[in-house]
């Protein structure tokens, strides 16, 4: 990858599958758009993520990215930078950034996810 080119950096965690394939299938739908992203396994990096102060533990329970600028965003401000960047995607990123959709969507999200990391026995 040419680190040039790179604008976003996304915190995933490598280590659960479904992550994983979320990943690949958002590269596949991105095309060269998604080579402007750098993918970072969080597995193991927790000194890593402190020194971006980045919460090992919210790295988990949520998306972080990193913009070109060094600014962190997190949850679902995260998701909706990764989904503006994916034509397919921009409808899907402007109705879940709207005040009535997004709390809403806020809490289903922390709730599979805390589902996800007890299952899997990670907490």
């Amino acid at each position: 990858m040419d680190t040039d080119r790179v604008s976003i950096t996304v915190f995933y965690d490598g280590a659960c599958p479904k992550c994983v394939k979320d990943r690949r299938f958002y590269e596949r739908l991105a095309g060269q758009g998604g080579e402007q992203i750098r993918w970072f396994d969080i597995t193991g990096q927790d000194e890593h993520l402190k020194r971006l102060s980045i919460d090992p533990l919210k790295a988990l329970s949520e998306l972080h990215l990193q913009l070109a600028d060094g600014k962190i965003l997190s949850e679902l401000d995260a998701y909706i930078i990764l989904m503006e960047r994916v034509w397919l995607l921009k409808c899907l990123a402007l109705l879940i950034s709207l005040p009535v959709i997004r709390p809403y969507l806020a809490n289903l999200y922390h709730q599979r996810v805390q589902r996800r990391l007890k299952e899997s026995g990670r907490i």
